[in-house]
C-alpha cells in the first residue's frame, strides 16, 4: 500500500511540481488561514487577510483584544464571518497563553470552532508537526481509486495515511498540498483519475 500510494505521490508531484505551501509571512497568518479558509476559497481569505495586515492584526494579543463585530466586518470575504471572528478570538487567547509551545492536538480540537481538518493544517503547516491533513478532495480522489471507502471518517482516512507513509512532515506537507491541486483539476479534467489508475 505504501509503494501505491508514493506512486501516486509521485505522479501529482511530476505533474504538478511543489506547492510551497502553506502561504503566510508568519506562523500567526498560517493559523489565522488555516480558520479563515474553512468552507471557503483561498481568494476569499486572501481578501480577508490583507484587511487585517492592513489593520496590523496579524497579531494575536491584537486579535483578542479587538471587538469580535469590527472583526467580523474585515474578514467578511471569507464567509461565515460572525463566527470565524468569534473562532480567531478564542484561537489567539489560547495561544496567548501557551506562548512558544508546539500546541497538542487534543488541546486545539478543545477549540470552540476547530476541527480535526483545521487542527492538523495548524500542526503541520504552523508548526512541522507530522499530521496528515485529509479534506473532502483526499476523500473524493481515493475513495475513486479504491483505496479508501466512501464512508470512510475523518480519522480513519487520516490513520490510512499515517500508516501506510513514513511519518515526515515535509511529505505529509507536500502531499496535501497535491491533493488539492488534483481536486481542483478533477473538476474539469475527469481524465486525471484515469492518469492515476493507471497505476493500479
Amino acid at each position: 500500500m505504501q509503494k501505491d500510494l508514493m506512486q501516486i505521490y509521485y505522479k501529482l508531484y511530476e505533474k504538478y511540481g511543489p506547492q510551497y505551501w502553506w502561504p503566510g509571512d508568519s506562523r500567526e497568518e498560517i493559523i489565522i488561514g488555516a480558520i479563515l479558509t474553512q468552507n471557503t476559497n483561498w481568494k476569499n481569505v486572501e481578501k480577508a487577510i490583507a484587511n487585517l495586515k492592513k489593520n496590523k492584526l496579524i497579531d494575536f494579543g491584537k486579535l483578542a483584544k479587538i471587538k469580535k463585530e469590527k472583526l467580523a466586518i474585515l474578514i467578511k470575504s471569507s464567509g461565515y464571518h460572525t463566527q470565524k471572528a468569534k473562532k480567531l478570538k478564542l484561537t489567539a487567547e489560547f495561544f496567548l497563553r501557551i506562548g512558544n509551545r508546539v500546541p497538542a492536538r487534543q488541546d486545539l480540537l478543545n477549540i470552540w470552532g476547530i476541527g480535526p481538518e483545521t487542527a492538523d493544517s495548524i500542526l503541520l503547516y504552523a508548526y512541522n508537526q507530522p499530521e496528515f491533513v485529509v479534506d473532502t478532495y483526499t476523500k473524493r480522489i481515493f475513495s475513486q481509486l479504491k483505496l479508501i471507502k466512501e464512508t470512510a471518517k475523518y480519522h480513519e482516512i487520516k490513520e490510512f495515511f499515517e500508516s501506510n507513509l513514513e511519518k515526515d512532515a515535509k511529505l505529509f506537507n507536500e502531499y496535501h498540498a497535491l491533493i488539492v491541486m488534483a481536486g481542483k483539476e478533477l473538476k474539469t479534467n475527469t481524465g486525471l483519475l484515469a492518469e492515476l489508475l493507471q497505476h493500479f
